[in-house]
């Protein structure tokens, strides 16, 4: 129940909605203990009728009683109903204050976080692990609070009538709470594993799913079966071991219960005999035992659920309490573009891959640094630091001249336009995708359009885009799975272009486009950087070879640097890539970027 203390803030914010429910919780409980005296005393008023011969007062005593005992339930209804509309109601706004909170969280962990972490697991926790928890703030507490008030309630009416007999009927209920604190414990335990195989069967389909084509190509869908069906079993299996503990707590309920009211009769009836109690108490005790039956019998479902909303609590309170690597407090202010670093070095910590090795460059305003290098020579990371995905651990990057970890981290990333290798469409328009930065879409009749056509022109797609039946406003489908590589690269340089952002980053974004296309692009963007700072990175000589400098990396370290003509006339790595690619360097001078 630990992990289920940091909730309790919520029922204060909600204080309203809980105390209107206690409140109808109390008067439902209170016309639920009186009705079965309604029935008591109707019956000892026909008995005595009948033992003075007034025979003829039995009906109307039965008529009346009836009438009240209908109009008690009825009013009674109308509470119960006001309860559900403030517990139930209160359970629904924490529950979207969880996802709110835990949505935000999100947003505030670096990369590293979600390269640690599957995403499955991640979604289970904002939709599974809530929706625990919300069983836990409604009706969890609803029917703790009826069944705690029950009991005093009943108990109290119960002893005035006849201690002894009050004794004798609920003398099993010591035994069921001692089976309840055993078999709890077990379920809470059994919760976990459950709720550990969901998260990993998420994260497994999740991956097939978004994977689904290399499946197909490489016919492997009998083995993403099997693994599929492993993963369900275990599921299945523990989902079964804990619904076989759960299944004793109704048969073991109801047999105390039914103990309870054979206790009732009996020792009932001896008094009734002895002339010690009236024959109505009888009756107003085997109401008063059915009474309490769904209240003790939902005992060992609301332990159930209270189990499995501590387990899912303490995952959310485990995510939540993970301090983002990545933050700054520093107020807003505007970002120029030059950016300095200085013997910089990082290493991956999900993996220790050195990337950088004391890399040192210093970039002005308006000047273009173009990154060349072989797969894995640390380009990419790069980019990734001057966005502050993540934070370096050795030298000093600088923006404006000032440390990059006390620059606003909002208005960093907003001064920068981001096309990053691995390109991610999402599921909305290609308008949508392109205005992504904006803080509106882009409909066919907002002047922001324009500046999303203009945006495509400039990334060589705008006519592919207008051949489209539904032009700007196709949707798209899963990371834009309906177009080709190339199409899904010149979005995502739109989508970079589309702010006017003081710097651009291009991550290897050409690698699939042709090179007259690729020419058309890099003319519009020599025009579209006019006062801008860019970081251009590719494998691709004729992508860089224009920029005002270049460096060539290898192993995180800089090679080589200088512009075109001179890497060239070096003869040395640079040199040889471009002899590879077997680019046109008869003067030796690419399209300036």
């Amino acid at each position: 129940m630990s992990s289920l203390k940091r909730l309790n803030a919520y029922f204060w914010k909600y204080r309203w909605h809980f105390s209107g429910g206690i409140f109808f919780i109390t008067l439902t409980n209170i016309l639920a203990v009186y009705a079965p005296a309604v029935v008591g005393e109707g019956i000892n008023e026909m008995q005595a009728a009948y033992e003075d011969n007034r025979l003829e007062a039995i009906s109307a005593i039965a008529t009346r009683q009836a009438l009240l005992y209908l109009g008690v339930y009825l009013v009674k209804g109308v509470f119960s109903f006001f309860t559900r509309q403030t517990i139930i109601v209160m359970s629904r706004h924490i529950e979207y204050d969880l996802k709110r909170l835990i949505y935000s969280q999100y947003q505030r962990l670096s990369s590293a976080f979600y390269k640690r972490n599957e995403t499955g697991d991640l979604m289970n926790r904002i939709s599974e692990d809530v929706s625990r928890v919300r069983m836990y703030l409604g009706p969890a507490v609803l029917y703790s609070l009826s069944l705690l008030i029950m009991v005093v309630m009943t108990v109290t009416v119960m002893a005035r009538i006849d201690l002894e007999l009050t004794l004798w009927s609920l003398a099993p209920l010591p035994f069921m709470s001692v089976g309840v604190y055993y078999v709890s414990s077990v379920i809470h335990r059994r919760s976990e594993q459950v709720q550990a195989q969901q998260s990993s069967l998420s994260s497994m389909v999740q991956q097939n799913f978004s994977g689904i084509r290399v499946l197909i190509a490489y016919a492997r869908e009998s083995m993403a079966h099997a693994r599929f069906s492993d993963a369900a079993d275990q599921y299945k299996t523990r989902s079964l071991a804990l619904v076989k503990v759960e299944a004793l707590f109704i048969p073991l309920i109801v047999m105390l219960v039914g103990l309870s009211t054979i206790l009732t009769i009996y020792i009932g009836g001896v008094k009734v005999l002895d002339g010690q109690l009236e024959l109505g108490h009888i009756f107003q005790f085997i109401f008063y035992i059915n009474l309490l039956t769904w209240p003790f019998a939902s005992v060992g479902w609301v332990t159930s659920l209270v189990q499995k909303a501590a387990a899912s609590q303490e995952r959310i309170n485990e995510f939540l309490d993970i301090e983002p690597e990545i933050t700054s407090d520093a107020p807003p202010h505007k970002i120029e573009g030059r950016i300095t670093f200085d013997k910089v070095s990082f290493t991956y910590p999900e993996s220790g891959i050195r990337a950088l090795d004391e890399l040192s460059f210093d970039l002005l305003p308006g000047q273009t640094l173009g990154i060349v290098g072989r797969t894995g020579s640390g380009k990419s990371t790069v980019a990734q630091l001057i966005a502050r995905l993540y934070d370096a651990d050795e030298g000093e990057i600088r923006i404006d001249g000032r440390p990059i970890a006390d620059c606003n981290l909002s208005s960093l990333r907003s001064a920068i336009g981001y096309a990053p290798q691995d390109v991610f469409l999402f599921s909305d328009t290609i308008a949508g995708n392109i205005a992504f930065s904006s803080d509106r879409p882009a409909s066919d009749d907002d002047p922001q359009r324009g500046l999303v056509e203009d945006a495509a022109r400039k990334a060589a797609i705008h006519d592919e885009i207008e051949d489209l039946e539904n032009g700007y406003q196709t949707l798209l489908g899963e990371r834009g799975v309906n177009l080709s590589g190339g199409q899904r690269q010149r979005i995502a340089i739109a989508r970079a272009l589309m702010g006017s952002p003081q710097i651009l980053l291009l991550d290897d974004v050409l690698s699939a486009v042709d090179t007259a296309t690729e020419a058309r692009i890099l003319q519009a963007f020599k025009e579209a950087r006019r006062g801008r700072m860019a970081v251009v990175i590719s494998h691709r000589i004729s992508t860089v070879q224009g920029a005002d400098q270049l460096i060539v990396l290898d192993a995180g370290r800089v090679v080589e640097s200088g512009s075109h003509v001179e890497l060239m006339a070096q003869g040395g790595v640079y040199a040889e890539m471009h002899r590879l690619q077997s680019i046109d360097d008869s003067d030796g001078q690419g399209e300036e970027l």
